[in-house]
């Protein structure tokens, strides 16, 4: 590592000192978990979405697992999932015991294409009964096509856009509307995990337009349980002789999980929703200076396309190299560039590789997903990244690269 300069990792939490106070307020408050921050901070999400329902859980994987179950999705039913994502995508669905048909990616974007959702389509042992199409590194997939795709053979559609809060996509009018709005899915998963745009610690959440598909999603995060007197079954044990609701009373009509997410870190999330707009725009600023200071690397680097639909959510700034063209591995690009203290990382493995998913495909052979992996790295990318910090990041990579030229 450079002795004067400190390490920059590929992300990085930007924590403010109201940042700090909210969730200090949070912790003094009485309530700690279960409270009225978990409501507010679902209330701004759902407003940032442009949706009417938002549900807050603890993660993403609690998402994408809230979702499947909320779409009641089984072992008769088969999902379609992009192998480039990260291993949560297929998990939420298998989790429900749902079979995970994977589908190829545009090597150079990594994205689901239609060619790859129709020829996994082709490969399912009947119509699949849900689409979880991804928004990787924070750019869009085509969600009119997904959407034509799916209603096509009577399949639900759950995007996966843990990389792309604050970004765009084009909505049924035409015009560009949040993602998350589910103009052409039926639910979107958030993620707010420190390294993505905000931060909850971790915690995440699904938007929906579907009141049906909220209530579900909120049984499927505490327990299954209700606290709806209209839903009660156990009348006898629910209501008092005059009629009236017992108090402390609730039922369970189906399984659930504990996946809720605490009011300190809604408090935290709240906070940081409020910073999405100055956040999302300098990350935008970055990336825009490493396609310029790139630009002279262009025979063995290229940053990965940007899709032409929609905005950026710009959670990662990921590169293609030829490393072998250069004669280097990857590992070893990595270890010089961690020397000169900067970090990088590989996003991802294609998921239909891991020992799990290829015991149950074993033959399946999906040559987008793995020259994309072949060559993908991810750079720095967070709003402290000073324009500096870009500079010595590019010259780092350059100095590497032209080491093994």
């Amino acid at each position: 590592m450079m002795a004067d300069r400190p390490f920059l990792p590929y992300g990085r939490q930007t924590i403010e000192d109201d940042d700090v106070q909210a969730v200090v307020r949070a912790l003094g408050s009485d309530y700690l978990t279960t409270g009225p921050e978990v409501a507010r901070f679902e209330k701004a999400l759902a407003d940032t979405a442009g949706v009417e329902h938002a549900v807050s859980c603890n993660s993403a994987t609690a998402g994408l697992h809230m979702a499947a179950m909320a779409l009641e999705l089984g072992s008769d039913d088969f999902v379609v999932v992009p192998s480039m994502t990260f291993l949560a995508t297929a998990n939420g669905p298998q989790y429900t015991g749902a079979n995970v048909v994977f589908a190829d990616v545009d090597a150079d974007t990594g994205l689901m294409t239609e060619a790859g959702l129709r020829e996994a389509i082709s490969r399912s042992p009947k119509p699949p009964r849900a689409i979880f199409p991804v928004h990787l590194n924070g750019h869009q997939v085509d969600m009119r096509m997904v959407a034509e795709v799916a209603g096509q053979i009577g399949a639900a559609v759950v995007e996966d856009a843990c990389h792309a809060l604050g970004g765009t996509q084009p909505g049924v009018s035409g015009r560009n509307v949040p993602t998350g709005s589910c103009d052409w899915s039926d639910m979107t998963i958030f993620s707010f995990h420190p390294v993505k745009t905000i931060a909850m610690g971790e915690g995440g959440a699904v938007t929906t337009r579907d009141a049906g598909l909220a209530e579900r999603l909120a049984l499927a995060r505490s327990h299954g349980m209700t606290r709806l007197p209209d839903a009660f079954q156990l009348r006898d044990l629910a209501f008092d002789a005059d009629g009236t609701v017992n108090p402390w009373f609730y039922e369970m009509h189906g399984i659930g999980y504990n996946y809720r997410s605490p009011d300190i870190n809604c408090a935290l999330g709240t906070s940081q929703l409020g910073k999405l707009g100055r956040f999302l725009a300098r990350r935008q600023v970055i990336a825009d200076r490493y396609d310029a200071l790139l630009a002279p690397l262009s025979t063995v680097v290229k940053p990965v396309p940007r899709s032409s639909f929609g905005t950026s959510g710009w959670h990662l700034y990921p590169v293609l190299i030829e490393f072998k063209k250069l004669g280097l591995s990857r590992r070893q690009v990595m270890q010089a560039l961690k020397e000169r203290g900067v970090g990088t990382q590989v996003h991802y493995i294609p998921v239909h590789r891991q020992p799990y998913y290829r015991d149950l495909s074993p033959n399946l052979s999906l040559p987008g997903a793995d020259l994309y992996y072949e060559r993908v790295l991810s750079l720095p990318l967070y709003p402290a990244l000073t324009d500096d910090d870009v500079d010595y990041v590019v010259e780092s990579l350059a100095l590497v690269l032209k080491g093994a030229a």
